[in-house]
């Protein structure tokens, strides 16, 4: 099921469960494809005014208001040690425990379907991530560390195959 946009260009995100796929949210972030599972994902939008959070670790880059509360920005780029300086031009907003954090990619590329089974060897997101940085994450916040390991690195083959699968469709 695609994502609906509104005027906005905001995407709202439903999570249909098919079988053995799983379906992911595809980011580019750097020279990698992240995969983030659906059901952690509430919406995908413009980056937002920041408002900086001093005495955060690096890759926090502030807080923005979304939807009326103050949400905590997440450089995904930074966090994943994979930062070529390229500007993010959208928000990720999952959904950790009862809150919400903001990731910022520099592209969402759409929702994809993934046999997790017949490719279990894909490398956790958080394999490439410097130590300290999760760590630091974990010591924030255990739920969104949580919600980041179950994220996947997307090889370059298996990025090509969901591509030529979706051009079918």
């Amino acid at each position: 099921m695609p994502p609906s946009s509104d005027a906005a260009g905001a995407y709202r995100l439903a999570s249909p469960a098919t079988g053995s796929e799983r379906p992911l949210l595809l980011c580019r972030v750097g020279s990698l494809v992240c995969a983030l599972p659906l059901e952690h994902i509430s919406e995908t939008m413009r980056p937002l005014p920041l408002e900086p959070f001093h005495g955060m670790p690096p890759f926090v880059d502030g807080l923005s208001i979304i939807r009326g509360a103050p949400v905590p920005v997440v450089d995904l780029a930074r966090l994943l040690g994979n930062d070529s300086g390229a500007r993010r031009t959208r928000l990720v907003v999952v959904k950790v425990s009862e809150r919400r954090v903001a990731l910022s990619v520099e592209h969402v590329i759409g929702v994809r379907s993934l046999d997790v089974a017949a490719n279990g060897a894909l490398p956790p997101l958080l394999a490439g991530a410097r130590g300290e940085f999760v760590a630091a994450v974990g010591s924030l916040d255990a739920h969104l560390l949580v919600v980041l390991e179950s994220a996947l690195m997307l090889p370059a083959s298996t990025w090509a195959s969901l591509d030529s699968r979706a051009g079918e469709a």
